[in-house]
């Protein structure tokens, strides 16, 4: 969780430098191009502005409420966020293993998993041994939690 708010946080910076330093200087080089409704560079920079303002409005609320994540309230024997689970798929026996991360974490070829995705939702709350149903669009397929790490627990 540490990694994610030092990614939100170094974007946030990013974002406030560009709005701080490097638009404020294309809008004012845009304004000396004269008539400001027929000026193509100047509307592009006001709705990166805006565009940007709405970013950094997102990012400030997601920190906050990263702030607010308390760890006792994460079951130590459950799936939930930061947990690492490896599922047995019934029809073909196979494992695969996913962590549950927070939306700005997830990267599925990773196997980082949103705890708020549909896979996500599905795993979160269960424990080894029971059954995890996943609905994708293409079906949906049953597998056997078989191994979890929560966020408690050292990771290898």
């Amino acid at each position: 969780m540490i990694d994610v708010r030092k990614k939100l946080q170094d974007e946030l910076a990013t974002l406030e430098h560009e709005l701080r330093v490097e638009l404020p200087k294309e809008i004012l080089k845009a304004r000396e191009h004269g008539d400001l409704s027929e000026n193509a560079e100047y509307k592009s920079a006001k709705e990166r502005q805006a565009f940007l303002e709405g970013r950094k409005a997102q990012l400030q609320q997601r920190l906050a409420a990263l702030s607010l994540v308390n760890m006792d309230k994460i079951p130590a024997d459950r799936a939930a966020y930061g947990s690492k689970v490896t599922l047995r798929e019934y029809d073909t026996g196979k494992d695969v293993v996913y962590r549950l991360v927070s939306p700005e974490e997830s990267d599925i070829s990773k196997g980082l998993i949103s705890i708020s995705s549909p896979i996500g939702r599905s795993i979160s709350g269960k424990q080894v041994g029971e059954v995890v149903e996943i609905k994708t669009p293409s079906g949906s397929k049953e597998y056997e939690l078989r191994a979890l790490l929560t966020i408690h627990d050292a990771d290898e």
